[in-house]
């Protein structure tokens, strides 16, 4: 089955920013992440979102696609990074020229690797997410084994120098072809490209020096976060290979609504109903806050729609930029059941100001029908 196009995949144009290829990746891998959809083919779809973010945010490997597309540039054998290809026999221009001029090039099986780095998503209230918390996580990650101390090998023996590759992990392989006599340099299929041979592997991890474990890691979250963002925990991902160091914990964050409160970036919002006697001759009311209730003055002639701001009440920015504030929208509630009297009250009302609405009146009773069907 052939691959979509990249572009198709994030649902961008071809001369795309590197910035909207960068959202569309948040906004899809936030839908399709394997954690939060349990569907059918979400898996699949994610991993299809991911290949298409490392290419296209990629300049080279961009521009690389753009020109060849999935194949890669023809008499390479396929380039890198999930472009695929051809294979005609060779490793491409790396092996040749090793083949010619000798050495260079050779990645050292023993040499220190750095982990893989691991993401985590946390569900967080709307609370939590403003005022910030220290929590612990449970994360399954591999762990160097305890027993042989990640050499793999049963205590009391340890890994032997492949005799095959020399402790190279790699092999030469010569293979005839139409250009004449070619070397190819493998991974050797004796040690799988590690350098060393265990002949008694230790019992705990059957010979891979790392065993899957559940981690406890105390988390820091910093006031101000907001849904799809993320932090980075250092040294908490995977263990590193040969001695080197460990990948890092990335924490996908997800922040649950609010029942009365709406947030924009470090700005709150909330709606508060009003009487149509307190919007008429004004009033003091009190108004819910991330930080309590407080204070707020209502002006005599107040219209359905009218915005209030109260400095300060917003969410405190996540890298320290201030804190935000809280818009206030009021709205005028119709009363839906009023006795005898207040009906007549209301008649009389009606009766004074004339029969017909001027266009202030009008407009006014507009917004409130409009507010009251929202």
């Amino acid at each position: 089955m052939s691959k979509r196009d990249y572009y198709e995949v994030l649902g961008v144009e071809k001369d795309a920013s590197k910035d909207e290829i960068k959202k569309a990746y948040r906004r899809l891998s936030k839908k399709y992440h394997p954690d939060i959809n349990k569907e059918a083919g979400a898996d699949e779809k994610f991993k299809e979102i991911t290949e298409a973010y490392e290419i296209l945010s990629d300049d080279q490997k961009r521009a690389q696609f753009d020109q060849f597309g999935h194949e890669g540039p023809q008499g390479f054998g396929g380039g890198g990074g999930g472009f695929g290809g051809a294979d005609f026999g060779f490793g491409g221009f790396e092996d040749i020229f090793n083949t010619f001029f000798g050495g260079g090039g050779r990645r050292d099986p023993n040499a220190p690797r750095q982990g893989a780095d691991l993401q985590y998503t946390m569900n967080l209230s709307f609370e939590d997410a403003v005022f910030g918390k220290e929590t612990i996580i449970e994360i399954p990650r591999e762990e160097t084994c305890d027993t042989c101390n990640g050499n793999g090998a049963k205590p009391g023996t340890t890994p032997e120098t492949c005799p095959h590759c020399k402790g190279s992990g790699q092999m030469n392989v010569e293979q005839n072809t139409p250009f004449g006599r070619i070397v190819n340099r493998r991974v050797c299929h004796h040690c799988h490209g590690t350098g060393k041979l265990i002949k008694e592997k230790c019992s705990t991890c059957g010979g891979d020096g790392q065993v899957k474990k559940r981690k406890k890691i105390k988390i820091n979250i910093p006031k101000g976060v907001d849904d799809g963002q993320q932090m980075r925990v250092s040294g908490e991902g995977e263990p590193g290979v040969n001695g080197g160091p460990s990948g890092d914990l990335y924490v996908v964050f997800q922040v649950k609504d609010h029942e009365f409160f709406e947030r924009d970036g470090d700005d709150i919002y909330c709606e508060m109903p009003l009487t149509f006697v307190q919007a008429s001759l004004g009033d003091e009311i009190e108004v819910p806050t991330l930080y309590g209730k407080v204070k707020l003055k209502i002006p005599a002639g107040t219209q359905t729609g009218t915005k209030f701001r109260l400095r300060g009440k917003g969410v405190q920015n996540v890298r320290g930029y201030g804190i935000g504030d809280q818009h206030v929208l009021v709205k005028i509630i119709t009363p839906t059941k009023l006795s005898e009297q207040q009906k007549q009250l209301l008649r009389d009302f009606a009766e004074i100001s004339g029969k017909v609405p001027d266009e202030h009146q009008e407009s006014f009773f507009d917004k409130v029908k409009r507010a009251f069907k929202s």
